[in-house]
């Protein structure tokens, strides 16, 4: 099971928020059974959606409750969401991806977790922003994901070489693996969430400012991706490879390094053709520290007025299921970091093969907290930058110039 990184918001999601606000309109649909908690999620893998319900019973049966999942594909989650509040029967827990809330949130349909005693006092201050809009918690994080570097230990250690650490290193690291039918480098720059999510760590270890796209800083990073494909160090296909895909050239031999998440951890320890390690992602000059995107998916309470005890009941279960304890054994469940500070200590401590991205996450960042509800429209624009770069159409400096364009039109 994986948690994979956020998805452009469709429109339906817009109208879904002001459903949400509506929520208190009279409506026909059934009285709820004040017992049962019910979770509208994206779990519809079996063994995630067990997992789930494994937790959530071990939460919910000693307050007398029961939970019940509504598990539809990701990216159906809003359309079915509003479906409910049109009938007005939303469901008590709404699992969204990070990058969705500030859509939902905008419009005074979620309730604030504060409001509700829920307490994320113990929580990062990244994973804390992904759950957050305009300053004001509405959404908690059981675990959360990023990017590292993970490499072919054999490969690394038969050309005598170290993981890189820097821009530099990593050109040139990546030019010495490359042979054969074997690159060096893969990362993801599809037009979609996938490459926007992998360009994220270098062009804000760059300095870039998504803001201002077109700010000197994030060329650079344009540039070094660039570099690596003129270079022979990286394929030309990635402009067409997810996430998933580049796994699969790594499995396969044909990528010494790869960028990717802990989701592919499942995948990766499956398998017995290649000896992997995970390190942390390159950065522009040594000593500096990565900013990675983070990733996961945050619980929310929408508002049910009329049944404050529903809230109430679904605020003790999102207390429970964010103890330490059940943190920690979440974590290990879905090879994801746990967000209290506690808990990801203790997971780093029991997991040093994946401490990397345990590392990484404590100086992530949210995609959503400079500009909000603007995020489809900037990743939009990021990822026509880094493709016109990468098929040779556009300077770095001249596709971020449009990408700023695309994104002030797009407001």
């Amino acid at each position: 099971m994986r948690t994979r990184p956020g998805r452009t918001v469709a429109p339906v999601a817009l109208a879904l928020a002001g459903a949400l606000a509506a929520v208190g309109l009279p409506g026909c649909a059934a009285e709820p059974d004040p017992d049962t908690v019910t979770v509208l999620n994206p779990a519809t893998d079996t063994a995630e959606h067990d997992a789930n319900q494994d937790f959530f019973d071990r939460c919910a049966e000693p307050l007398g409750l029961r939970v019940e999942q509504i598990s539809v594909p990701a990216d159906q989650v809003a359309s079915k969401a509003l479906r409910m509040a049109s009938s007005d029967s939303l469901p008590d827990v709404l699992e969204l991806d990070g990058s969705e809330l500030p859509q939902f949130a905008g419009t005074d349909g979620l309730r604030p977790l504060a409001d509700l005693g829920v307490d994320t006092g113990e929580f990062s201050d990244a994973a804390n922003q992904l759950g957050s809009f305009d300053g004001t918690q509405y959404g908690v994080a059981r675990s959360v994901n990023s990017l590292a570097l993970v490499y072919n230990v054999d490969m690394l250690a038969d050309a005598g070489l170290e993981p890189p650490t820097t821009w530099d290193e990593l050109r040139s690291t990546a030019a010495a693996l490359t042979q054969g039918d074997t690159y060096g480098m893969a990362f993801s720059a599809s037009p979609n969430a996938d490459g926007v999510y992998q360009f994220l760590p270098f062009f804000w270890s760059a300095g870039g400012d998504e803001t201002r796209l077109d700010d000197a800083a994030g060329a650079s990073a344009l540039q070094l991706w660039k570099d690596l494909v003129d270079d022979g160090s990286a394929s030309r296909s990635v402009v067409n490879w997810n996430q998933q895909d580049i796994n699969d050239q790594f499995i396969a031999g044909r990528a010494a390094m790869m960028i990717n998440g802990p989701w592919q951890v499942p995948v990766l320890s499956a398998q017995t053709d290649v000896d992997w390690a995970v390190a942390s992602i390159p950065v522009p000059e040594a000593g500096q520290d990565p900013v990675p995107p983070i990733g996961g998916t945050v619980m929310t309470i929408p508002e049910n007025d009329g049944h404050p005890e529903r809230e109430d009941n679904a605020a003790r279960v999102l207390d429970c299921l964010n103890s330490q304890e059940n943190q920690l054994a979440w974590g290990e469940r879905v090879n994801n970091v746990p967000t209290r500070a506690d808990a990801s200590e203790a997971y780093r401590e029991a997991n040093p093969e994946l401490a990397a991205f345990a590392d990484l996450v404590l100086t992530a960042r949210s995609r959503t907290a400079e500009v909000g509800t603007r995020w489809p429209v900037v990743q939009d624009a990021m990822s026509g930058a880094f493709q016109s770069v990468l098929t040779g159409r556009s300077s770095p400096e001249d596709a971020l110039r449009r990408a700023q364009r695309q994104a002030e039109a797009g407001e």
